[in-house]
């Protein structure tokens, strides 16, 4: 079997989303929690949780600010307070945003993030001596239906969004093999949503059931195994990244599904193993979790837990990961959302905590240590 992937079983991830909101204002949600000014302390702060690896991003729009010339000076403080804290760090490139002038449509667009990429996986190897672990570029999928067909973040358009999850892949693809030529040993998550709907009624079943395959079709994609004239091969597909959270399955248009909901909610290491069949010898982490307010603890021991009996069908499900760690305001209104272990705002240079949910973490991680964490080489036993 491979190593593990992770540092620890636990995930830490910042949210370092930077595109432009319904009302087309940049985010810069890294400078928003003030992990730019935190890192270190933020990472060594997550140490004392037992997190030595967490999720963090790039902001594009302010490294390449004019084409072709990259400036570090908002990443490099970040790069070497992982270092300097021994934290190992999955990188986004790409997560929402990009720079203003370019056209995410456009031929131009995968020439410039494949430079881009390269340019980074450089940089890591000379500050690191290590091959970078990238997500090019964040939710490809989310990012054609919220942006290229309900017009509620960038790039704002409508009626676009197959089109758009097509030159995504096309930019993953070009920046991934970008990367290698660079390193080699580079490692790459493909991280979009798990999904369930579920008709109404009997005349939704079609409806339905394309919209569930749909959530395949990026990883599909990428992996040449659908629209294979963009470049897709089944190497290029990585590690899964799998994102879940409290509003992951609901009634087709209409409100979400309960888990107490038996008859009607999929039980979470069912999803997984469906992920793991689909995509066999695939390591599989889930990306992002999370839940706002009181059920933190009790959400993230429902993930776990599932997370774990998913490995015992042979799933190799490598890690969860807290998203976002920090509580943070929201992308298009003005609503702190409480779904973090940190709060944003610091006290003495250090995040206070939601003990609840701290004290949960620990439970589980006192439950499932990461040597104890089930590496089936056997094939996934579907449910």
């Amino acid at each position: 079997m491979p190593p593990p992937l992770f540092r620890s079983f636990f995930l830490a991830g910042f949210e370092c989303s930077s595109h432009r909101n319904m009302a087309r204002r940049r985010l810069d949600m890294i400078a928003a929690t003030r992990h730019d000014l935190l890192a270190r302390e933020d990472y060594a702060q997550l140490a004392e949780h037992g997190i030595r690896s967490v999720r963090d991003g790039l902001r594009w729009h302010l490294i390449e600010t004019q084409p072709g010339r990259h400036d570090w000076t908002s990443l490099l403080p970040m790069l070497r307070a992982a270092e300097a804290t021994g934290t190992q760090v999955m990188w986004d490139l790409c997560h929402y945003g990009w720079p203003d002038d370019l056209d995410v449509f456009a031929p131009a667009f995968v020439d410039r993030f494949a430079r881009f990429a390269a340019a980074f996986a450089r940089l890591h190897v000379e500050e690191t001596g290590r091959a970078p672990f990238t997500c090019p570029v964040n939710e490809m999928s989310f990012i054609a239906f919220s942006g290229g067909d309900m017009a509620r973040s960038s790039p704002h358009a409508t009626g676009r969004g197959l089109e758009l999850k097509r030159n995504l892949v096309r930019a993953t693809v070009a920046a991934t093999r970008a990367v290698r030529a660079e390193a080699p040993a580079a490692r790459f998550a493909c991280i979009d949503p798990l999904i369930h709907i579920v008709p109404r009624h009997a005349g939704e079943a079609a409806e339905v059931r394309a919209h569930n395959a749909s959530q395949w079709q990026a990883w599909d994609m990428l992996a040449g195994r659908e629209a294979p004239e963009l470049g897709g091969a089944e190497d290029l597909l990585d590690v899964v990244g799998v994102n879940y959270y409290w509003n992951n399955q609901w009634l087709n248009h209409a409100e979400p599904l309960s888990v107490f909901d038996s008859a009607r909610y999929r039980p979470f290491r069912h999803l997984l193993a469906e992920a793991a069949a689909r995509y066999a010898g695939r390591q599989i982490f889930v990306a992002e979790t999370s839940i706002e307010g009181a059920p933190r603890p009790a959400w993230l021991r429902y993930v776990t837990e599932e997370a774990l009996a998913a490995a015992a069908l042979g799933v190799p499900v490598e890690g969860v990961c807290l998203y976002p760690v920090v509580s943070h305001d929201g992308w298009d209104e003005d609503r702190y959302c409480e779904n973090g272990l940190f709060e944003a705002t610091p006290l003495h240079g250090r995040r206070q905590v939601h003990r609840p949910l701290a004290e949960e973490l620990a439970r589980l991680q006192a439950m499932v240590g990461h040597q104890l964490i089930p590496r089936p080489a056997h094939s996934v036993a579907l449910p």
